[in-house]
């Protein structure tokens, strides 16, 4: 029994350039992307990779028995973190192949880096952003179109390009990035949002961007060529501007915020009604409802999220929730219904202050227990009345 080339190429290029190939990783078995998908959970890419270089397949296989032997017999063998390091590699040269046990085994879908930011190529294939790493971003044919320095990337315009080529990044729970558009409009991403952008923007068609989440937007002027982020069946044209965007697939609302500038909206249920939005405008659109509502606002609840900060000004508990779990990558569950509706004013930097102090706050604001949980669930119950 042989080790399958197409399992170490895909090993040796995740382990090269953070770096997945959809399609090919497609074409392996159900066992052996589970099987890649743990060694990456486990930080177990780069040894295993030494481990096939060097092993004698024959022998380690009677040493990896030996070892399973030791193991209480079981149908399904878990794949342990400390015995990964030794048994998992021999594993996957033998190809016998052992799975987690889960629920979903009967639809395995690709797991990897869910908590890394993620830039989709126009080939499918997926590049892992390290936010201490670096590096460049090539197009199939070779050409250089950006490069990335820790939290940021930066495209540059390519004249070469005649066609119109798709990016995508996704920002995971817990994190945040900055983009530089090929126009050189800057892009500050927040957390649990995806952005389809185009590698390069041709001459004589609009700048048109796809967002799902939350995102500020420093608008490169060109009269010639309007700028036009679609969120949600919402669509925000601009030629130069500053303005926010929240377009959370979960949010009722679809809101644009402006700092600076002048900008038009329009929904897809009524594409001829424009309303223009001034600075220091929040204009918001609810989805069950193709009206779009002005509201003078202070922008800086709006915007403050770039510098860490979270706001909240007579929001619902239920709204708090979910911004919480977007900026600290935690799930929480909330038994005290009642809390819900209540509307809370609060701020917070999560630079500053972890989730445990956030919630240790907001329970002293409005009373109720709650429980965080080693994988960074958090449970909140209703406190009981001293009797």
């Amino acid at each position: 029994m042989g080790i399958s080339s197409n399992v170490i190429t895909i090993l040796r290029k995740i382990n090269s350039d953070g770096s997945l190939n959809i399609e090919k990783f497609k074409e392996l078995s159900p066992e052996e992307q589970e099987l890649i998908n743990k060694l990456y959970e486990d930080g177990l890419i780069d040894e295993a990779l030494k481990f096939i270089d060097s092993m004698d397949v024959d022998q380690n296989w009677e040493e990896l028995q030996a070892v399973l032997k030791q193991q209480s017999p079981a149908p399904v063998i878990p794949l342990w973190k400390k015995a990964l390091k030794y048994a998992a590699v021999f594993i996957i040269l033998t190809g016998i192949f052992f799975i987690v046990q889960r629920s979903s085994v009967n639809n395995p879908q690709v797991k990897l880096a869910e908590d890394q930011v993620q830039l989709v190529l126009e080939n499918g294939d997926i590049q892992i952003l390290n936010e201490d790493g670096s590096g460049e971003i090539v197009s199939n044919s070779g050409q250089v179109l950006g490069t990335q320095k820790g939290s940021e990337l930066k495209y540059k315009s390519a004249n070469g390009i005649q066609k119109t080529v798709y990016n995508q990044i996704r920002i995971p729970n817990g994190k945040t990035f900055n983009l530089t558009l090929s126009d050189g409009t800057h892009v500050y991403l927040n957390s649990g949002s995806t952005l389809r952008f185009p590698v390069n923007f041709i001459k004589g068609m609009k700048r048109e961007v796809y967002l799902e989440g939350e995102a500020f937007f420093e608008v490169s002027k060109d009269k010639m060529h309007p700028f036009i982020v679609n969120a949600n069946a919402i669509n925000v044209k601009v030629l130069g501007t500053k303005f926010n965007v929240s377009s959370y697939a979960e949010d009722k609302h679809v809101s644009t915020v402006l700092v600076e500038g002048s900008v038009s909206l329009n929904n897809d249920a009524k594409p001829d009604e424009k309303t223009i939005l001034i600075p220091g405008y929040k204009g918001a659109w609810t989805k069950n409802s193709d009206k779009i509502l002005l509201e003078k606002v202070d922008t800086r609840l709006y915007t403050n999220w770039m510098k860490g900060e979270l706001v909240f000004k007579n929001t619902a508990f239920a709204a708090i929730i979910k911004k919480l779990e977007r900026t600290y990558n935690v799930t929480i569950k909330n038994y005290d219904e009642e809390l819900n509706e209540i509307e809370i004013n609060a701020s917070f930097n999560k630079n500053i202050e972890n989730i445990n102090a956030v919630m240790n706050s907001l329970s002293t604001v409005r009373s109720f227990n709650y429980k965080i949980n080693e994988d960074k669930s958090i449970i909140i119950t209703k406190k009981q009345p001293m009797k």
